[in-house]
């Protein structure tokens, strides 16, 4: 007896091809985070076009998906750019978060519930195999998974904010797949001191972890704008540092 496909069957079977705007910014954004292209340099769609053998259309296309990443500024009449990294800037979204994160943690903790913290524990086990350009987005859903619980919608929309703003260091960090096992290790630890109930000791061990982080990402950021006076790439700058 012939056994006909489902549609559920030919849903698992499809294979889903990537456009050829997305494959040329998933170039251009390699290339960006690894240091290849350093920041502040033009981004030329004749030259990238002829390299990567296609028109300038999915180029332009690409460009303006990297611009919405916070990757690539475009200045009219002037052309497309690797947005620059500013170390002032990233210094004030760690001093924000180390003051607001550790406080609603603790103030989250007592209404934590178990679906909070499995939700927490299944992100930190998605973050484990994510892509860079992934990494930002899950690193907020599990502090938000841990800080929700507050009810504190104005503070949460200021700490998402920053992370989103931060979202760009972060890809830049996660570059070095060693750091991985370091953040998978902190963010599960956190998450147990948040099952035991345990505030106050999660909310040092937070504040530790965003002075680590902070520390060490600006310390990343000093290495790659000095190699981007200094025009040789710079991804040896991107060892280690690990997410928070």
């Amino acid at each position: 007896m012939t056994r006909h496909s489902s549609p559920s069957d030919a849903n698992r079977q499809r294979i889903v091809r990537k456009t050829t705007t997305e494959l040329v910014a998933d170039v251009l954004r390699d290339r960006i985070l690894s240091g290849d292209i350093p920041p502040g340099e033009p981004l030329r769609q004749e030259l990238f076009a002829e390299e990567l053998g296609v028109s300038r259309i999915p180029v332009r296309e690409a460009l303006r998906l990297l611009s919405a990443e916070g990757l690539v500024d475009t200045i009219a009449h002037r052309g497309a750019f690797v947005t620059m990294l500013s170390r002032a800037e990233v210094q004030e979204f760690f001093e924000l978060r180390l003051r607001l994160e550790p406080w609603i943690l603790r103030e989250a903790i007592p209404l934590l519930e178990d679906t909070d913290l499995s939700q927490a524990s299944d992100v930190v086990a998605r973050m484990d195999a994510a892509e860079p350009r992934q990494w930002g987005q899950l690193n907020w859903q599990l502090h938000e998974h841990l800080y929700r619980a507050a009810r504190r919608p104005a503070a949460l929309g200021m700490i998402r904010a920053l992370h989103e703003k931060s979202e760009r260091y972060f890809r830049f960090q996660i570059v070095n797949a060693p750091i991985r096992q370091q953040a998978h290790d902190e963010h599960t630890a956190l998450i147990a001191l948040c099952r035991e109930g345990r505030a106050d000791d999660a909310g040092a061990a937070l504040e530790r972890h965003i002075e680590q982080a902070a520390a060490q990402i600006l310390d990343i950021v000093d290495r790659l704008l000095e190699s981007s006076a200094a025009a040789p790439g710079w991804s040896d700058a991107l060892a280690g540092a690990r997410p928070a």
